[in-house]
């Protein structure tokens, strides 16, 4: 599938921001979306997951701060950013796998979006 990533933009610390990652193309079976991110001289981080049972999961830096959810109608994912801080700037990267096992998540990955940019000044 080919992912595509928007949303992302620049926002004062404490505010929000919502990333969509829309899916086209072979759709065939069941899939897992969600996002990882990546900034300068740091390791890629998972920020959230979320099932086609709806089942959800999330880094432990963006608990309670960040909402994952799906239309399953129009293949498209939603990251609700909220109580953003300087430190959540990065690029952020959707990601699929096809299968439903949210612990399996991210060694499954087969396609990934071009990423959004999101900047929280302090």
């Amino acid at each position: 599938v080919q992912l595509v990533d928007s949303g992302g933009g620049s926002v004062q610390a404490g505010g929000s921001l919502r990333l969509s990652c829309a899916a086209s193309g072979p759709w065939s079976g069941i899939y897992t979306m969600g996002w990882f991110r990546q900034s300068p001289g740091k390791e890629r981080e998972f920020v959230a997951a979320i099932n086609w049972s709806g089942g959800t999961s999330y880094g432990d830096s963006v608990k309670g701060r960040f909402t994952i959810s799906r239309v399953s109608a129009n293949n498209t994912v939603y990251l609700q950013m909220d109580s953003l801080k300087p430190e959540d700037t990065a690029v952020y990267l959707c990601a699929a796998a096809p299968q439903d096992n949210i612990s399996h998540f991210t060694e499954e990955i087969n396609s990934w979006g071009q990423g959004a940019q999101v900047t929280v000044r302090s």
